[in-house]
């Protein structure tokens, strides 16, 4: 299995100029004119910021990097299939380089981001539309600042010759906040769908850039990390006011709602995202199922990444977030929502076989290096609406990709008030903690520490590109997990910069250990 190349030569071209020491204006072709937001996003070149985010559907680069280094995912290679020049094998070890495949191509997507994002703000007239911008630009860069840890930045009216500034981290994520808050100010209050920013968004992008504040200004790469009483009271006043937007937890036996073909009706807490339709999708969640999918499954998929059976392990029996028979679904195609280990079906409940002719079973023993076609247990979050005659049709699918929901929020606040933060509405990290497990059918814990917290985490948002993030902040990203038996050094908690940026721009800096 090849990865899907989505850097295009414009984009990459364009990464050039932002980094190196000579910067053209963008040409305002790249935005493209056909509006994807309808009238809330108001300019085809904000349009064209919002485009740039579509790389966060791809299974390779911002997604592989916060996900495939952890302790919750990794690509098996299978005989010939999903080799790939060791990129996710890499990942999953902590053994990348400067040179790395998808090191650079994240960076390039992400500074992309950036600079769009600061072009349209430069120029905008409408604060509407200035503070989207905000918010984009703001998104963009915390992935940065988490990922590499240095921030350049270039005025879009700067000569050519200019060379571009560069933002440390601590230096970075004020400005991040600074973005936030004034989003947050003149966003509106509610929009059509999850795909135009709005107050909630920003308010849910700042509790998490406040919980993860400790780890960008610490002295240390890797920690240890002290999180500031005041930095964990924002975490807490940011996730009252997404409450008081009036963002619920899914009900009971609901919790894959928030990720069906029928999200954008059905979820109470998606706040930011991609919007799809089933004519309409220009940023599916379709890789999220095609990744892990055989072969012979409905629909058929590229029989790659797999989870850690310990990770799978973690969630009692009972949980509905391991795996439930969704109508619609498994009674149709065969599908369960949620992990997938054992023997698997078709339409009909007929058991699928390897290519092989084998039964098709998935194991939760898998090999990095060495797998066959059915080891490994899979994830299916997102999934597909099967047709009326029990078939697939992927090509558009009308799930809303989730970025930013509420689960999280919820979390976060519970995480501030566990390291030290105040709620002025009195409830406990324990209260929060429960008011999620309990409605999934996990028993409720009579306390909560942070081992525990970190746990909680991983069940409620696996997969969903927060994992690596999370380990980081709880000191435990370097922890051996299988297929990576050895404890790695702390230099991994944040990715070089890749080397041919660092060659043309000599603001940057290589990071520690590289």
């Amino acid at each position: 299995m090849k990865m899907k190349n989505i850097t295009s030569r414009a984009a990459l071209c364009s990464l050039v100029l932002i980094t190196a020491a000579g910067c053209a204006k963008l040409d305002e072709k790249l935005y493209g004119s056909k509006s994807l937001y309808g009238n809330n996003a108001g300019s085809a070149e904000l349009n064209g910021v919002y485009t740039q985010l579509y790389g966060q559907t791809d299974q390779a680069n911002t997604y592989a990097l916060q996900e495939h280094p952890t302790d919750e995912m990794m690509g098996p290679t299978r005989g010939t299939d999903w080799g790939d020049f060791g990129t996710w094998r890499k990942l999953h070890t902590h053994t990348w380089t400067p040179t790395h495949n998808q090191v650079n191509d994240t960076w390039d997507q992400l500074n992309i981001g950036v600079f769009r994002a600061t072009q349209v703000i430069s120029k905008a007239t409408d604060n509407n539309i200035k503070a989207q911008a905000s918010f984009l630009r703001a998104y963009f860069m915390f992935q940065v600042v988490d990922l590499y840890g240095q921030q350049p930045m270039r005025d879009p009216d700067a000569p050519t010759s200019s060379i571009p500034t560069v933002m440390k981290r601590a230096e970075a994520t004020d400005f991040i906040i600074k973005d936030l808050e004034f989003a947050e100010a003149n966003l509106a209050a509610t929009t059509a769908n999850i795909g135009v920013a709005n107050k909630a968004a920003a308010q849910a992008l700042l509790a998490k850039v406040y919980l993860n504040r400790a780890v960008y200004a610490a002295t240390t790469v890797g920690g240890p990390f002290t999180f500031a009483k005041a930095d964990m009271d924002k975490v807490i006043e940011y996730a009252n006011k997404v409450t008081a937007a009036g963002y619920t937890l899914e009900p009971a036996g609901k919790y894959f709602q928030d990720f069906a073909w029928d999200n954008s009706e059905q979820s109470h807490g998606n706040i930011f995202g991609f919007y799809n339709t089933a004519t309409s999708s220009p940023a599916p969640a379709k890789n999220r199922w095609r990744m892990g999918l055989h072969y012979n499954q409905t629909p058929d998929g590229w029989n790659g990444f797999t989870t850690l059976a310990d990770f799978y392990n973690s969630f009692e029996a009972t949980d509905e977030r391991r795996g439930v028979d969704y109508p619609g679904l498994t009674d149709k195609v065969g599908l369960r929502a949620g992990f997938a280990v054992g023997q698997q079906y078709g339409p009909g409940h007929k058991a699928l076989t390897q290519r092989s002719g084998k039964p098709l079973i998935f194991t939760p023993d898998v090999n990095l290096n060495f797998s066959t076609e059915a080891q490994g247990i899979r994830v299916f979050k997102y999934f597909p609406q099967p047709k009326a005659d029990n078939t697939v049709n992927d090509d558009n699918t009308s799930n809303d990709y989730v970025i930013l929901r509420y689960a999280d929020v919820v979390l976060e606040k519970a995480e501030a008030i566990l390291r030290g933060g105040t709620d002025p509405m009195g409830q406990t990290a324990l209260q929060l903690v429960n008011s999620i497990r309990v409605p999934r059918g996990a028993t409720a814990l009579t306390s909560v520490d942070l081992a525990a917290m970190l746990a909680e985490r991983g069940r409620e948002l696996y997969w969903e590109g927060w994992r690596r993030n999370d380990l980081i902040r709880f000191e435990k990203f370097n922890d051996p997990v299988d297929q990576r038996p050895a404890k790695t050094d702390k230099s991994k908690t944040i990715y070089p910069i890749p080397q041919r940026a660092v060659d043309t721009n000599p603001n940057l800096k290589q990071n520690p250990g590289y």
